[in-house]
């Protein structure tokens, strides 16, 4: 019996069930705009299936497009999609000892990879616990507010662009990570911070949703946060 007043939950579930539509999401997971050529080759898919999956995706709220001359960008709908995908991805990979950890690209998103313009992974969750214990936060109903020893400490990593920019979007909030299972920080401030790192020359980007660490990272990121087992991807 169907429930016309219940959340039509299904019908996003079954956009989400194809693998090609659920693979161009994971890549647009990555905060990047895409082309209708360039999903189609992340999915493995003809120009011709790749739009209609994209259509499907537009109409049912998932992706926006943005049109710049003659062509076509792709990117999620907002923070709302994004959260969702990786709400997804935390469950379907809750048995950490399945084969596919041990694949080097797994290891790479799982030390450190770009969630919706800000910083995941291990490195991600190092990163926010070491704000954490620095009292960088504030607890606000609409989620965190940085401290002045917070913007102290933000400082010390070069980073001076620490106030809200006062348009309608979260400045700072916990996002639950799908590979480590707590939280890395998300928002805006964490979408400058990760600029910050990779214009820094700390943090590289692969290509993919992975990032790199650096060297340079290694000897000038890491001996800033709370200690825990990373090492040069």
């Amino acid at each position: 019996m169907s429930h016309p007043f219940e959340p039509a939950i299904a019908t996003v579930a079954s956009l989400l069930a194809d693998p090609s539509r659920s693979q161009m999401l994971l890549h647009l997971l990555g905060g990047r705009k895409a082309s209708a050529s360039d999903l189609a080759a992340v999915a493995g898919v003809s120009a011709a299936t790749a739009s209609t999956h994209l259509g499907k995706l537009l109409d049912g709220g998932l992706v926006r497009v943005e049109p710049r001359g003659r062509h076509r960008y792709y990117a999620l709908t907002d923070e709302s999609v994004a959260r969702l995908i990786e709400s997804l991805a935390h469950v379907s990979e809750r048995v950490s000892t399945a084969p596919a950890w041990r694949h080097p690209a797994r290891a790479r998103l799982k030390f450190a990879r770009c969630c919706y313009g800000h910083l995941a992974g291990e490195l991600g969750v190092q990163l926010f616990a070491s704000l954490l214990q620095r009292g960088a936060f504030d607890t606000r109903a609409d989620g965190l507010a940085l401290t002045d020893a917070g913007a102290a400490w933000l400082q010390q990593l070069g980073m001076r662009d620490t106030e809200p920019s006062g348009q309608r979007r979260r400045f700072a909030y916990a996002c639950h990570d799908w590979s480590e299972g707590v939280d890395h920080l998300a928002g805006e401030l964490a979408e400058r911070l990760l600029q910050h790192l990779l214009a820094r020359g700390w943090l590289r980007a692969t290509g993919e949703r992975a990032l790199a660490l650096t060297p340079l990272g290694q000897a000038q990121l890491l001996p800033l946060l709370t200690p825990r087992e990373a090492t040069v991807s």
